[in-house]
């Protein structure tokens, strides 16, 4: 135990001093801080972009449930209406993890103000759903933050995305007319005629999603109801279904889907609705990162080349110490301990550095981006351990796997030749 400790701490010492300039400065040499430097700048961009890319994948996930239930329940047929959604609704609320559930309409419309026109959706909501909210939406509605109560004017309420109202240029209590299309008749000529029906405006919404705030608006599902031409037989477009654990919602989907039979009915999970954009974030993801470890691997070269060139200049001084006493293996973990005091100095000043420019960047929200193609106004920042883990991980593996070949080079130099090398 004694005789174990001093080789440790001068394999320590001769590796410091291999690290430091010719002239035993304390400071690192150049071609050292070269290669801390690549580690650093490697690291710290790995954890800003995953960073940004789980942020912006939290950030959609969060503005898309906000407006839409985890689970849709919708009646298989051509009609794509419910029947009996009374009867239906209390057999998926049986159902285990299902929190609330309440009926729905969706329906594409023309928006007419004046001589202006646009298409939007219009969503038929409960306003009194008979138990807890599926939405936030929703639930703003239920505590009159949005309004869909009684108007002025007798008309039925329509409350819209801030964008939509901005580019019509409403005002509280302004009229403007629906024309839905489903409801659409034919006179005695032939011609057709889409369901109308004017709507007193009441009130704006802000998701944050630009789709959302320039397309969606809502309405009493009664009203939608009327204008569709299925008020009578009390029939929806399906049921919106609130669970307790989103990230549950492919099991929960099943489990209803069980329950309520196939082919009849068809249960779908937010997950298999949005499939597509959350696979391409999540491959946009993995290529970042991929991409981005590449600058590390360039910095593990960085690394190689410093040891090598430390080798080559220290080949006399190696040749001394192993015709001191010193072992091959002690000359291979003085060479292990330079690479791996790079690559841990270097990842840890890196993920530092990253941290806080991250933290910068999600709380001063410095990058603008446009809305109408990212679905966000502000580049959203997450950082997850785990993420952290993984990247550090990666750093340290890659410093190892590079202080390999210059190590071994070093522990395999013959004692004799090395002193007599010029």
């Amino acid at each position: 135990m004694s005789s174990r400790a001093p080789r440790r701490g001068l394999e320590w010492y001769v590796a410091r001093r291999y690290l430091s300039s010719k002239g035993g400065s304390r400071l690192f040499s150049f071609i050292t801080w070269i290669a801390l430097g690549g580690v650093t700048v490697g690291v710290s961009a790995l954890v800003v972009v995953i960073g940004v890319m789980s942020g912006m994948q939290e950030d959609l996930l969060g503005k898309i449930l906000e407006s839409s239930p985890h689970v849709l329940v919708q009646q298989a047929g051509g009609s794509l209406r419910m029947d009996n959604w009374e009867e239906v609704a209390d057999r998926v609320r049986k159902v285990e993890g299902v929190v609330a559930v309440a009926p729905w309409l969706l329906s594409s419309v023309t928006v007419m103000r004046g001589d202006y026109s646009q298409s939007a959706d219009m969503f038929g909501v409960a306003l009194d759903p008979g138990g807890p909210t599926v939405t936030e939406m929703e639930t703003q509605i239920q505590e009159g933050v949005l309004d869909l109560g009684p108007t002025a004017s007798g008309l039925p309420p329509v409350v819209m995305g801030n964008r939509l109202a901005a580019r019509l240029r409403m005002l509280t209590g302004d009229t403007l007319t629906l024309i839905a299309y489903e409801n659409t008749k034919y006179d005695l000529m032939g011609m057709p005629t889409p369901a109308t029906r004017p709507y007193e405006f009441t009130g704006t919404f802000t998701t944050g999603m630009y789709d959302y705030d320039i397309k969606n608006i809502y309405v009493p599902i009664e009203a939608a109801q009327e204008q569709l031409g299925i008020l009578q037989g009390d029939r929806v477009g399906g049921l919106g279904v609130r669970i307790f654990d989103p990230n549950e919602a492919g099991r929960v989907s099943d489990s209803i889907q069980a329950a309520l039979g196939y082919p009849e009915f068809v249960s779908t999970s937010w997950s298999v609705t949005n499939r597509a954009l959350f696979s391409a974030l999540e491959l946009e993801k993995l290529a970042m990162y991929l991409i981005l470890t590449l600058i590390v691997v360039v910095a593990a070269f960085n690394i190689v080349s410093t040891l090598v060139m430390v080798v080559v200049d220290r080949t006399r001084e190696i040749g001394i110490l192993k015709s001191m006493g010193m072992t091959d293996r002690m000359i291979l973990r003085v060479f292990m301990i330079q690479g791996l005091s790079i690559g841990v100095i270097g990842t840890t000043a890196g993920a530092i550095l990253g941290l806080v420019a991250a933290w910068v960047l999600d709380t001063f929200e410095i990058i603008k981006i446009p809305a109408e193609v990212y679905f966000v106004e502000n580049l959203p920042v997450s950082i997850h351990a785990a993420d952290i883990g993984m990247i550090v991980g990666v750093s340290f593996l890659i410093a190892l796997l590079a202080t390999i070949y210059p190590a071994l080079q070093a522990s395999q130099l013959q004692p004799v030749r090395a002193i007599r090398h010029e």
